[in-house]
């Protein structure tokens, strides 16, 4: 029965120690939905919404040191 190659390098003592930074798409979203932060860009309504929530929520959006009034 063959093994993966993963198994392969833990059987023979190539187990990584550090592992890699996950660069998927789904691991930049959670990040990104886990750290609140004022958006780049967006549509007029992407901004509302951003207001409205940082008024209803604002013990979870962190601070990036700019002033709204832009």
């Amino acid at each position: 029965m063959p093994i993966s190659p993963t198994e392969f390098l833990k059987k023979y003592g190539f187990e990584e120690e550090d592992e890699e930074r996950d660069h998927s798409l789904r691991h930049n979203a959670m990040e990104h939905a886990k750290h609140l932060k004022r958006p780049h860009a967006g549509t007029p309504h992407d901004w509302e919404e951003w207001e409205r929530y940082k008024k209803e929520h604002p013990d979870e959006v962190e601070d990036d040191g700019k002033s709204d009034n832009n």
